[in-house]
């Protein structure tokens, strides 16, 4: 990636515009996602951003499915990335087709 300095100026609303230049070296355009990464040395990263999920309707599916996890419902008979996927995004260890200690409900 090229080596890209420019300024962008913040509204009073929080909002800034990415310089064409930052657009370019990123390949973003708009609607595209940006990632900041704030460093403890206090520099800003900026990224690309990828959309965890490019479909509304699967990121509300997974959301369910998470909250189905927390609440300690079953989740057997799922495709393995689908269930790896529904534990990451639930804040579980993921570690399929390990034993396990702990109450299991059936």
């Amino acid at each position: 990636m090229p080596n890209v300095k420019e300024l962008a100026t913040v509204t009073s609303k929080g909002q800034l515009t990415l310089p064409k230049a930052v657009r370019q070296a990123l390949g973003v355009e708009a609607g595209d996602k940006v990632a900041f990464e704030l460093r403890e040395d206090g520099q800003v990263v900026v990224s690309r951003g990828e959309a965890e999920h490019e479909d509304p309707a699967i990121g509300a599916f997974l959301t369910l499915l998470a909250r189905d996890i927390e609440a300690g419902r079953n989740i057997r008979g799922l495709p393995e990335e689908l269930a790896r996927t529904m534990l990451e995004h639930a804040g579980h260890e993921v570690v399929l087709g390990d034993d396990f200690d702990g109450r299991v409900e059936i």
